[in-house]
Formats: structure tokens, sequence, C-alpha cells
């Protein structure tokens, strides 16, 4: 399936072409700043670590899916959206820009922000996970990530990484990290050493730019930056298992915003509920889906 880019409002970058001269231009971060912003080159982990066999490398049908709005919410159109977890009843998000960047708990019914906690203005949140009682946050370009308390938001610990961070999500024993590439890591949550890799193709050719992750019933789900496709993705050998376009999620009057790309990917594990947002949305949406 051919990805969807999405229309191009006042904040967007360029649309999405999976032709490989314009895939060398594009090298960039998943949180990645408006366009006038020069994004810096994207760093793949060591050649050295340990991998999946590559996977779905050959031109084989991939299963598509198009998607039904269940229901809307309000979303703070001022929230440059990196991560998003949906917990005992609230959403956790963290939002991105220098000077701007943020976790947060949000009262997902009404956009009310709870709790906050800002992150010194040299860092550019990206995307985030829990695990028990820890949120891990990463960042774009400054290769480190912030451990906090689940109830104070007290920073309790900082790691550092190899490269950029985009996306964040844990199969629950693991922290899984993307970096704008099309190789995806497994990291120890201790040590944060990286314990394995695995890489994804679209019919042979490495899916590049995936960038936030949410952990959905065994599956690895990834929007694909600058476009309107999430993508599902074995764990195991990085297999492409699926694509679902959400094109048409904000209406005319939603443009009026000035909304970015797609960016928010959260899942309610008891209720089977998926929600989706993006950066600058001024909307929640939460969505079924349904195979073409």
């Amino acid at each position: 399936m051919a990805l969807v880019a999405s229309p191009p409002p006042t904040l967007r970058l360029s649309g999405a072409v999976f032709l490989p001269a314009l895939l060398a231009l594009l090298v960039g971060c998943g949180g990645k700043p408006p366009a006038t912003a020069t994004p810096g080159v994207s760093t793949p982990p060591p050649a050295a670590l340990p991998s999946a066999p590559v996977a779905n490398t050959a031109a084989a049908p991939v299963p598509e899916y198009t998607y039904q709005v269940v229901s809307t919410f309000p979303h703070d159109p001022a929230a440059f959206t990196q991560g998003l977890v949906y917990l005992k009843g609230v959403l956790f998000e963290t939002t991105g820009l220098n000077g701007r960047s943020s976790l947060r708990r949000v009262e997902y019914q009404t956009g009310r922000v709870l709790q906050k906690s800002d992150l010194p203005s040299q860092y550019f949140g990206e995307g985030m996970t829990i695990i028990g009682d820890r949120i891990f946050q990463i960042t774009w370009q400054n290769q480190k990530g912030f451990v906090y308390n689940l109830a104070s938001f007290a920073v309790e610990k900082e790691f550092t990484y190899a490269g950029e961070g985009w996306g964040l999500t844990t199969d629950g024993q693991a922290l899984i990290l993307s970096d704008g590439t099309h190789t995806l890591r497994f990291l120890d949550p201790t040590t944060f050493t990286v314990l394995r890799t695995i890489s994804v193709f679209d019919r042979g050719r490495p899916l590049r730019r995936l960038n936030e992750l949410e952990y959905v019933k065994g599956e690895i789900y990834a929007n694909v930056w600058q476009t309107n496709t999430v993508v599902r993705i074995d764990p195991t050998s990085g297999q492409l298992l699926g694509t679902v376009d959400f094109s048409g999620l904000l209406s005319p009057d939603d443009y009026r915003h000035h909304p970015d790309v797609l960016n928010g990917i959260a899942y309610e594990a008891s209720g089977d509920r998926l929600f989706i947002t993006g950066k600058l949305w001024p909307k929640l949406f939460e969505v079924r889906l349904k195979p073409l």
C-alpha cells in the first residue's frame, strides 16, 4: 500500500513520497520541528548489535485497513504531541519543541491537563511509555532519556542511548525505541543496553521514518512520519502485518488550528480501545480498525 501523505497546512513539512531520491533528503526526527528547521542525520544502531532475521523483504501483499470513528474528544491544539499512553482512565502525553516540551497527565474526555512537568529548554521532548510505576521519556537529538515517578512526575533517573530518539513503547519487558530509520531497538529498562533489534521492510524496501510507537495486542503500531499511515509490525521478526490509512480524520474546519502531522497512538487493553491524535491537533479520536 502506498503511504498516504497528510494535507499541507502551515506547520506541516513536505508530504511523504517513497522515491529513493527524496528519501535521501528526508532524514530527520520524529518530533521534527516545522519546515524552517534543519533536522539532523539519524544514527542507526551499531552493526554489531543482535538483530532478527530480515523479514518481509519480498513483494508479498500486506493487509490494508481503514477506520471507523467511535468517539471524538477535545485535545489541546497547542500540544506538539510526541508520545501518548492510556493508563487507568487518563492519558499520559509528551510534547515536543525546544522550550515547549512537557510531560502531561490529561483528562481525555475534556482535554484538560491535570498535571504537567516541563523539560529544560535545551531538550526537544519525544516519545514516552510506562512500565510499572515509572514513566520513560526520550529526547530527539540530545541522546538523553528521563525516568519519572508515575505519581509525582519527579525525575528519578536519566539515561543515554546512541543516535536520535523518536518513538518509545514497551512490550511489558523491554523498551522499544524508534530513531527514524527502519530499525527498532529493544532496550533493557534497567540498564538501557540494547537487547536486540528488528528491521522493517515494505515490499522489499526499508520502511524508514518509523515514529510514534504503541504496543497493541502483541503487535507494534508505528506511525510513519509525515503521513497518515500507521503500520502494524511483528515484534519478533519485523514483518509488516498491515497498514492503516487514517486520512480524513480532521475536518476542513479543524485546519483553522493549523494542525501538524498525525502523531499519537494510545491503546486501552481492558476495553480494546484505540486512540489517535496528532501534533497541534484540536481533537483526539477513538477509532476502530476495519479491513479493506
